[in-house]
Formats: structure tokens, sequence, C-alpha cells
């Protein structure tokens, strides 16, 4: 049986070793890590987890080091997305061997496939598999937009079509999709400072950076806002939202992976074209992990 998508899922970082390699021992010790604060599941081999530089065997072991991490306790969404609609189906299909419970397809970047393209293009996908699909839509990084007519398109015509990571930024479009989704089809901000606001239209849940440290605060502000209690959610945004900013004042992975060495995980530097964490801004987060640091010891001493 596979774990269920749940509300907070971290797109995780990928360790790489002091040569630059794959560190599969690390990548299975981050995402017990990260279930163990609260994590509903993680998505591999997204953007925050360096993708365009994986090659198609690395993304597979990762999805099969860190599924057997987790097991059932967490969802393993696998990131088999990209601007290649063939090379697409033909790793969605090899990951489904891995064991992994889902998958998650960005919008072709670079190419700017038109609706009509991007029907054809997550159609292909959806049929090369049983496993629900969550579309990407950060158009920021791929210069093109899912509209909303297209993606509930998408969702009426292929039943494993299973939800959308919204990145667009936009309110209105948010409140288009969630208009007029049909019944079970789930709703992720797939940006941390929105995840708030999305909740206040309707919205399910968030695929996260900083849940890799704050995990447990956005669990919080969730059940807080479920519950009734909106001004204890806010007060739990609004202290994050330096946070939030931090993380993304140069390109994400580069804070957040910077970060998690610093809690201790052997996570490594970014790979190329990815520069360094800048000394400016090491100044600002140094001091925001102060928190975050006793959460790790209990990992670090497993190592």
């Amino acid at each position: 049986m596979s774990a269920t998508l749940g509300p907070l899922m971290t797109a995780m970082v990928t360790p790489f070793d002091a040569n630059g390699e794959l560190d599969l021992r690390e990548a299975a010790r981050l995402a017990r890590w990260l279930v163990d604060q609260g994590n509903d599941g993680l998505i591999v081999s997204g953007t925050t987890g360096e993708s365009p530089v994986l090659s198609d065997e690395e993304k597979l072991a990762l999805f099969r080091a860190t599924k057997e991490a987790v097991g059932d306790s967490a969802a393993i969404v696998a990131g088999t997305g990209g601007n290649d609609t063939k090379h697409s189906v033909e790793l969605t299909e090899r990951a489904r061997e891995t064991g992994v419970d889902a998958i998650l397809a960005v919008v072709p970047y670079y190419s700017k496939p038109p609706q009509d393209g991007m029907l054809r293009h997550f159609g292909a996908i959806a049929e090369a598999t049983d496993l629900p699909v969550i579309v990407y839509n950060i158009p920021g990084r791929t210069g093109a937009n899912m509209l909303p007519a297209t993606l509930l398109e998408l969702a009426r015509r292929h039943g494993n079509i299973a939800g959308v990571k919204e990145s667009s930024g936009d309110a209105a479009q948010f409140s288009a999709i969630l208009r007029d989704r049909p019944e079970g089809f789930r709703f992720w901000s797939g940006d941390d400072h929105l995840y708030l606001p999305a909740l206040a239209l309707g919205g399910d849940g968030l695929i996260s950076v900083s849940a890799h440290l704050c995990a447990r605060e956005l669990r919080a502000m969730r059940e807080a806002f479920v519950a009734g209690r909106v001004a204890e959610a806010s007060a739990i945004h609004r202290s994050l939202s330096a946070l939030f900013a931090t993380l993304f004042t140069v390109t994400s992975p580069i804070p957040v992976k910077w970060a998690m060495n610093r809690l201790g995980f052997a996570c490594g530097d970014c790979r190329s074209p990815m520069g360094a964490m800048p000394e400016s801004l090491i100044a600002v987060l140094e001091p925001m992990l102060a928190p975050y640091r006793e959460r790790a010891a209990s990992a670090l001493a497993a190592r």
C-alpha cells in the first residue's frame, strides 16, 4: 500500500560527498530525519534536489534509497519531469520500479510549450504510469504558465493527475483552480511565503523548502488555521517570514543546502552552475539556525 500524499512535503536537497558524487547514505539519513520532523512526504530530485544536474541513474538510485529509508511512513514523490516528453515518460516508467509513491512533473522549461503542448506532454506522462501525478507549475523558472483551464482539463482527462504544486504566485490563479477543481484534486502551495494565503483560499498543503528546518512550525500553523485559530496561524507565519525570505535571497537551493550543512548534515556543495553561498547572506542566515540545531542533534549522533 502506497503512502498517502499528505499536506506537508519537503522538496529535499540532494547530498553530495566531498568529490561531488551522490551520497546515498546521507540522503537516506536526511530523509528519515525530515519525516521524523513532521513531513508527510518528500519530493526527491526536484529543482531543490538539483534535478538538472543529476543523471537518470543517480535519480533512480535516490528514489530507491529514500523509499527504502522511510518505508510507508511517508510518501516519496519522484521528480521525473523535464522538457523532453519521451525522456520524461521513460524516466517515469523506470521510477515506478523503484517503489516510489507518486510522480512530480514540472511544466517543460525553456521550450515554452503552448497549452495544447502541455496537455499532450502531461497526458503522455499520466498514461505511462498508474501512480498519482502532481503537476508542478512554476513559470518564474520554466518561462511558461499552465493556465487553470489546462490544468483542470488534464485532471478531467486523466484520473491519476492527483494535484498541483502551484508556484505562479498569482492568487487569482489559485482561486480559479480551487473554485473549479474536481473532487479529490489536491492543491499544494509551491511557495512557503504563500502557504497561509493559499490555505485561506481553500488550498490543501505545501511543498516546501523551509520545511527542511521548520516543519514543526508549518504543521502547527496549518493545524491552528484549520481549527479556526487564525490569529495563532498568522503569528506563526509572521515568525517564519524572515526565514522564508532569506532562503530565497539567492537562487535556491544554495541557502537551504548551506543551512543543512551547518546543522551537521553532510549535504556538500551544489553542483555547477550553482555558485557558492554569499558571505553577506551567511551573516543573515546563521543566527536564524539556532532554534533548529538541537532538533538535528539526535540525527547527528546516529551518524
